[in-house]
């Protein structure tokens, strides 16, 4: 599936598309990756083009024939000095492209997609604020702003140090003992608008026990996220990276790369009727630079925050 958001194009190969791979296949070309890249100045027409890559004209042609194909440029005809040329323009600055996730093969899941708003408690520090994707929640880098009502349709929110807590529900069959647990979420540092060097080391408890912590790089801007509002302004945070906790009974997991020691027995998952996840970043942190934190319709991943816990 693709999706045109503004100057992103998202190809999403979770799902069978024979646009998707037209779009690939357009991509798998230096020629034709040149020529994108000049595109990004300026329109030209094929002429032009084939002169600058020094390729024949008829070459430049067919590259531009397949990316028209993909939808990656437009063209249109203009008046030349003999008779009408091809001029061609980028259609997109960006495309991100979301892999299909890796799925265990043994043993069974559920999974809980929740809301970042619909947190049930927090305690933090300024900078913070939080929005939907229309509007700003009560007061900026004022944290009573996490009481108003409207919280639960926040769609980015972010502090400085602190914590947000969510309970997801426990739905594990009875007689049944959960083998792994994951967390996914988009999320990135919190700088002053954004900073591509602004470490940060956010924590994340399940269940009261701290399983890891992952130092984000950066607080990611200067390119407008996919699902980013466009009345966002464009100097703030615009999207951050999925990251994939994963704690299983050998040791917890950010991506695959081991955290930590902490495994899935030390959770207790099988007494609790519930889960409950703290995200944050301590005061006493090596790098506190604060944290993003991004909802299905902020960022570039049309996702909320999900748990998933597979059972045997």
């Amino acid at each position: 599936m693709t999706t045109d958001h503004g100057k992103t194009l998202i190809v999403d190969l979770n799902q069978s598309d024979e646009k998707a791979l037209v779009i690939l296949k357009a991509l798998a070309s230096e020629w034709r990756l040149r020529i994108l890249q000049i595109l990004g100045a300026e329109s030209y027409s094929v002429n032009r083009l084939a002169q600058l890559l020094d390729i024949p004209i008829s070459t430049a042609g067919m590259h531009i024939k397949l990316l028209e194909d993909a939808e990656l440029i437009s063209t249109e005809l203009e008046p030349a000095s003999r008779g009408m040329q091809k001029a061609c323009s980028r259609r997109f600055d960006r495309v991100l492209i979301e892999l299909p996730p890796i799925e265990k093969d043994e043993g069974k899941y559920f999974e809980v997609s929740m809301p970042i708003g619909a947190y049930v408690n927090y305690e933090l520090e300024p900078t913070c604020g939080l929005a939907t994707d229309t509007q700003i929640i009560g007061m900026m880098d004022d944290p009573t702003s996490f009481l108003e009502p409207e919280h639960v349709n926040a769609q980015i929110l972010w502090f400085r140090q602190g914590f947000v807590e969510y309970k997801f529900p426990l739905r594990i069959p009875p007689n049944t003992k959960p083998r792994s647990i994951q967390l996914r979420m988009e999320i990135c540092s919190e700088a002053p608008t954004h900073n591509d060097n602004w470490p940060s080391d956010i924590c994340l408890l399940i269940n009261g026990v701290e399983v890891g912590v992952w130092t984000s790089p950066a607080d990611y801007g200067g390119t407008r996220g996919a699902l980013t509002p466009t009345w966002w302004v464009d100097v703030d945070s615009q999207y951050g990276q999925l990251k994939r906790w994963e704690v299983t009974p050998s040791g917890t997991f950010v991506d695959g790369m081991q955290i930590s020691d902490v495994t899935i027995d030390r959770l207790k998952l099988n007494d609790q009727r519930s889960v409950t996840i703290r995200i944050g970043v301590k005061a006493d942190a090596k790098n506190v630079g604060g944290l993003n934190l991004f909802g299905r319709k902020f960022g570039n991943y049309p996702e909320d925050l999900v748990m998933r816990i597979w059972y045997e």
